[in-house]
């Protein structure tokens, strides 16, 4: 009883440290900000990797072709190897190869094909660069998902927003319609908040950089002057790479909550979102074993042991653990409502997140399970195994 109650008081002392100096990570109101109207607007090349998204894509592509842009615009989507028609169906739902009107403009619509990815890239940064490719000497880039719907003002909010920076990025609203995805996905966004705070990352002189790759306008020039993508080309973890290589070479970068653009894809059980979180958890922690084992520690301590304590201290008579315990469950249950305001949820689920936290916390070992037995991280079909050096 007595190490449960130190526990306890660590797990408290956490929480408070957290709440007061953690840049406010729990925190839900960082979102686009509003930029001057340029004058002339730049030119802006969307690229669309796709690897089998026929389900998703007649929700998204349609949205991004009716942007309202005032800019020359053009939309490329790179069929990376699907086997589903992803590529015919993109240009039938484009009338064809020609020329799409969309609000303001007409966007040239383009689908290629580049292949397989070389050894050593990951297959969504090998279709971005076939994109890019494709584009030309344009002034902004749009790298949106294919499960991404966005809202037809989205792309000039984003060009006003990148006035004064070099990567602008949204993370896409999750879909929060099955049971599964009620209780998973608001914790996910909450899980990345922790990791990378918002505020942090959007300050210049801050080191931490991310980015969420459903949704990144970069600057074109600035990416090149990094070394553009081949710098990169191995990241499995390929968004938070990408900010980090821009804020690195001198770049500002912003990440929010997004108003404008949504996922699409359903995640029906939780076998698919324990395959999406599973694939990369370990790749974050550096394939470190020393990481993992501190994390492991880290969650068993700051998320179950407070509920734990609350519940074994009462049983126990134990007043001093008990309140601990409540304590240190009150303090996390409450930082996780700003997000599930955010995604409409019952404040109720605050009460899951230590079984949510176990979750993770599994994932995360089974990610790196499958890693040391070689099969590493796997993605449409994809296996990279054992990822080559990446310059960060």
């Amino acid at each position: 009883m007595k190490a449960l109650g130190l526990a306890a008081a660590l797990a408290l002392a956490a929480w408070t440290w957290l709440a007061l100096l953690r840049g406010g990570y729990w925190r839900t109101d960082v979102r686009l900000p509003d930029g001057p109207v340029p004058a002339p607007w730049p030119s802006v090349a969307v690229v669309v990797p796709a690897r089998n998204e026929a389900a998703v894509l007649p929700l998204s592509l349609p949205t991004i072709l009716a942007q309202q842009y005032s800019g020359p615009l053009q939309v490329i989507l790179v069929d990376d190897g699907s086997t589903d028609g992803t590529g015919g169906l993109a240009r039938r739902l484009a009338a064809g190869p020609g020329e799409a009107r969309t609000g303001t403009a007409v966007a040239a619509f383009t689908a290629v094909e580049p292949g397989p990815p070389p050894a050593g890239w990951t297959g969504k940064l090998w279709a971005l660069a076939a994109g890019i490719d494709a584009a030309g000497p344009v002034d902004l880039l749009l790298f949106t998902d294919a499960d991404v719907a966005h809202q037809p003002d989205s792309l000039e909010r984003l060009v006003r927003a990148a006035a004064d920076r070099d990567l602008v990025s949204q993370m896409a609203r999750l879909r929060t319609e099955t049971p599964w995805e009620r209780l998973i996905v608001p914790a996910f966004v909450y899980f990345f908040g922790l990791l990378y705070p918002l505020r942090w990352n959007n300050r210049a002189r801050s080191r931490t950089a991310a980015a969420a790759g459903g949704c990144v306008l970069v600057r074109r020039s600035t990416l090149m002057q990094a070394g553009g993508l081949p710098v990169i080309h191995g990241a499995v973890i390929d968004d938070v790479a990408l900010a980090r290589l821009i804020k690195r070479a001198g770049g500002r970068i912003f990440l929010g909550l997004g108003d404008q653009v949504e996922s699409v894809r359903p995640y029906p059980n939780l076998a698919s979102l324990w395959a999406v979180i599973s694939r990369s958890a370990y790749a974050q922690l550096r394939h470190s074993l020393l990481l993992l084992t501190g994390t492991v520690l880290g969650l068993a301590v700051v998320f179950l042991v407070p509920p734990l304590a609350a519940v074994v201290g009462a049983i126990a008579g134990n007043v001093a653990v008990a309140a601990l315990g409540a304590a240190g469950w009150l303090l996390l249950a409450g930082l996780y409502v700003p997000m599930l305001r955010y995604y409409r949820q019952p404040l109720l689920l605050t009460l899951a997140l230590p079984f949510v936290a176990a979750l993770y916390l599994a994932m995360t070992v089974d990610s790196a399970w499958d890693y040391y037995r070689g099969r590493g991280a796997e993605w449409k079909g994809r296996t990279y195994s054992k990822p080559p050096h990446v310059t960060r």
